[in-house]
């Protein structure tokens, strides 16, 4: 069965329409607090401003910081990422009082296109637990025989209709869009890495996990963002 294939320009859309999602809400909020700041005089409602453009800030700093490393470039082709940077920015992105990060994983220099699929499996995962969880992250093996398990347990988890579909390549309706390409990417990112997803969901929690394709299928190459 031959593979669907996304064209690069559309690719190329529809990331950027996606990053573009993640960060519009705190740069707005950003735009409202400034706009209050000119217009109101009452000390209280000026402190609130002040509130909402730090806090917003901050949110919109950790997104771009997050992703730089799950879809950018970050570096030169063949570059390795520090875990502890990947580890970093995924605890800023998901900071809140309702879901935990759980990064079992050593600190090493791992090639970047498997950060960036432990990254986007992280995504993944935090969108099936939406009231809230933990999140837990275990890289194992090295080189050719790294896996990477990410895993999300809480109340009600659940997997996005058709997420399974897009992390084997094969999207349902033969075609992608803005809702599903960060899934699809990162099926993108792990056949550079000649790895292959497997999807687990259940009543308990949802696991991901990225083995090593067997020889026959591996292939590999450099996915460019």
């Amino acid at each position: 069965m031959s593979v669907f294939a996304l064209d690069a320009l559309d690719l190329a859309a529809l990331l950027c329409s996606r990053v573009c999602h993640d960060v519009i809400s705190p740069v707005g909020a950003i735009v409202n607090g400034l706009e209050v700041l000119e217009d109101e005089k009452d000390a209280d409602m000026r402190a609130f401003a002040i509130d909402l453009i730090k806090k917003s800030a901050k949110t919109a700093s950790a997104r771009l910081q997050f992703c730089r490393l799950a879809f950018g470039a970050a570096g030169s082709a063949g570059a390795s990422i520090d875990t502890g940077d990947a580890e970093s920015v995924t605890r800023n992105l998901i900071a809140d009082d309702r879901t935990k990060l759980d990064w079992q994983a050593a600190r090493v220099l791992l090639p970047k296109n498997k950060v960036k699929m432990t990254l986007n499996l992280c995504l993944i995962a935090a969108a099936c637990i939406p009231r809230g969880g933990v999140i837990t992250v275990m890289i194992e093996g090295q080189d050719d025989l790294t896996t990477i398990n990410v895993s999300a347990r809480g109340t009600n988890p659940r997997l996005a209709h058709g997420v399974s579909a897009l992390l084997a390549g094969t999207p349902e309706t033969e075609t992608v869009d803005a809702h599903g390409i960060q899934a699809y990417y990162t099926f993108l990112v792990a056949r550079a890495c000649g790895m292959t997803l497997e999807v687990e969901a259940n009543a308990e929690g949802v696991s991901l996990r990225a083995a090593p394709a067997a020889p026959a299928s591996a292939e590999v190459g450099e996915v460019a963002a």
